[in-house]
């Protein structure tokens, strides 16, 4: 294989790993401030498409333009979830983490059947739009323009993820949560708050990644799915709860999937993913870079 080929490969591997990144980081803000999975992540991203398929059909503007509102859509919806489902699966006496898991599963299938009986199963896309099936050209690397700006976006979004961790007192507050639940209460820090605000914020997160995608990709009831599982991989191979990890192991997912589906068919190009992600579990279960 050529060099152009190789770079050409590795730069397709990076901007996907930097959207898979994206996808990610919300799911591990998530455990990390609560020790809960959410097992509707890939549904919080299929609501962020059709909020933006929403949005272009009722107002024809372009998904650039509706993203910022997609993604204050989703921080109300994963804030909503919190308060309205989590909340309450948390007040369990026995087998919490059983009924964390069935609340947010059956989060996953409530709004999965409410997505179904209003856009039916068809598939759908996002047409003529100011990104969609355009390229660029950089240093002879002929990169997709949805997702070199998707790439981008995420680049911002983690910048800016990480200021708000450390120079904010919303950042901090998070943070003292995490660390000590009893703790933060005694110092008058609303915990419920805090979790609404940090299921709003790991949503917009991935609604943002909605936004991007619903560029370029089909839209239908079940689209969270595959992604979803790369998110669990990308979370687990990082560190639970590690925000560098999330970053990391997406960019890491990205190119070994990348350069699979050069070595075999592209079919099967997740076998390496779930190979790299079953040894790192065995040899470091704690993930690569561990929690943060």
């Amino acid at each position: 294989m050529q060099i152009e080929s190789l770079l050409q490969v590795f730069a397709s591997g990076l901007l996907m790993g930097l959207l898979y990144a994206l996808i990610a980081v919300g799911l591990s803000l998530i455990f990390g401030l609560m020790n809960v999975v959410n097992f509707a992540h890939g549904e919080f991203l299929m609501v962020a498409m059709y909020a933006v398929y929403s949005l272009w059909v009722v107002t024809l503007l372009d998904p650039v333009l509706l993203a910022p509102v997609a993604t204050a859509f989703l921080f109300g919806v994963g804030a909503f979830a919190y308060m309205g489902v989590v909340r309450f699966a948390m007040r369990a006496k026995s087998n919490v983490s059983m009924v964390q898991i069935f609340a947010t599963f059956g989060l996953a299938i409530f709004i999965q059947g409410v997505a179904q009986y209003f856009f039916t199963p068809d598939y759908r896309s996002i047409t003529d739009t100011w990104l969609g099936g355009k390229t660029i050209s950089i240093g002879g690397l002929f990169l997709p323009a949805p997702q070199l700006i998707g790439g981008l976006i995420s680049i911002v979004l983690f910048i800016g993820l990480y200021l708000l961790m450390s120079r904010t007192d919303f950042g901090k507050a998070l943070e003292a949560t995490r660390e000590d639940q009893g703790a933060v209460a005694l110092v008058g820090i609303n915990r419920n708050k805090v979790f609404a605000l940090g299921w709003g914020l790991g949503a917009a997160l991935v609604g943002a990644a909605g936004a991007v995608l619903a560029i370029f990709y089909y839209i239908y009831p079940q689209v969270g799915g595959p992604f979803a599982l790369i998110a669990y991989v990308v979370v687990a191979l990082g560190g639970f709860g590690s925000i560098f990890g999330a970053l990391a192991a997406g960019i890491i997912v990205g190119l070994v999937e990348a350069f699979t589906a050069v070595l075999i068919p592209p079919s099967m190009k997740t076998i390496a993913v779930y190979s790299l992600y079953l040894a790192v579990v065995f040899i470091r279960p704690n993930g690569l870079f561990g929690r943060l």
